[in-house]
């Protein structure tokens, strides 16, 4: 497998997906959900057709693409060797991937932070820690299902303590946030897979930080930010937060420790129903409000699709360059092959 305009050439075998077997060999592939509807591992064949796709998304790869020979990567399985033009790649991180890891956790504690948000904190039980960069995540393994689900890291490294932070939304219907709200208890023992993900904080010290998150999509925000403190990063720095309600909130006294420790950072909260002293509207809308003119920023925006797909475009509109927009899409996971049959479960 070799991939262009990069020149770097990997092994795959049939069993794997091509981007697993990336990972495998520390190449990071741009790439989302891993499960064919985000579009994010979207590239281009060059040379060679005999590629299998497992279930995926239309709205990630429409069947036009796909008879002009664009594959996802996340989902292709090749069975002879193949050229792949990257559509959306990272040549500074590229080659800067950790290697997969199969670990065991034990849980330590689950501890409700809002009325459907759970703070989750896992200790890896070998020795040793579990390497990621602060913005990655990892996949758990469902138990009692053939199953797993990927939840980003709110911590910034395991070295010290061995343990794994995550904040999770509890969905009706939800295979595991139905699990980790009914069954799953301080004792209990999980199995992971990781570190994957791109949305990582690039090294460009002199370009303004915007933070644009919703619902979960604050655990990998919030890694940065604690990365950001604990590393002296001092760039200005703006988190938009959306909310719905005022019970939606959480963190609030931490962001506001991190305004302290980091003088050029503000915290900017907004409820879309609910009435308070602070920001209220969509939080697109609020950052509108704000900032007239992005240019030269950089934006990581990271929550639920629409979210996500209402940000880019204005991030875009207000200056900010396309290739300096991160994101994290936490797309629900179902049948990937009829956009109408979802299970509300994110990452």
């Amino acid at each position: 497998m070799r991939f262009e305009p990069v020149g770097i050439e990997i092994e795959v075998d049939e069993e794997q997906t091509i981007l697993r077997a990336a990972a495998e060999q520390g190449v990071m592939l741009m790439h989302g959900c891993k499960e064919g509807q985000c579009s994010s591992c979207k590239s281009f064949v060059l040379d060679g057709d005999d590629i299998e796709l497992e279930r995926y998304s239309t709205f990630a790869l429409p069947e036009y693409e796909l008879d002009e020979g664009y594959t996802l990567l996340c989902r292709a399985h090749p069975y002879e060797d193949l050229t792949i033009e990257l559509l959306n790649y990272d040549e500074d991180m590229i080659r800067s991937g950790l290697p997969i890891q199969e670990r065991n956790a034990e849980v330590v504690a689950i501890t409700p932070v809002t009325h459907d948000l759970r703070h989750l904190v896992l200790k890896l039980v070998d020795p040793g820690e579990l390497k990621f960069f602060p913005g990655q995540y990892v996949d758990i393994q469902v138990p009692g299902w053939d199953a797993t689900r990927s939840f980003s890291m709110a911590n910034t490294s395991s070295r010290e303590s061995g343990q794994l932070e995550f904040v999770i939304k509890v969905y009706p219907g939800g295979i595991f946030s139905e699990f980790l709200d009914r069954k799953l208890q301080v004792g209990h023992r999980l199995e992971l897979s990781g570190p994957f993900g791109v949305f990582t904080l690039r090294d460009n010290p002199d370009a303004r930080l915007i933070f644009v998150g919703g619902g979960a999509g604050m655990a990998p925000i919030l890694a940065l930010l604690r990365s950001m403190a604990e590393r002296g990063i001092d760039r200005p720095t703006t988190y938009y937060y959306g909310a719905r309600t005022r019970r939606d909130l959480c963190f609030d006294e931490e962001f506001r420790r991190l305004e302290e420790t980091l003088p050029r950072f503000r915290y900017v909260p907004a409820l879309s129903e609910d009435e308070w002293d602070g920001e209220v509207g969509l939080i697109t809308d609020v950052v509108r409000r704000h900032e007239p003119d992005l240019t030269g920023a950089d934006a990581y925006v990271c929550g639920p699709p629409p979210m996500v797909e209402a940000a880019i475009p204005m991030l875009e509109g207000l200056g900010v360059v396309t290739k300096r927009i991160y994101y994290d899409k936490f797309t629900t996971t179902g049948d990937a092959g009829d956009s109408k049959v979802l299970e509300a479960e994110s990452r």
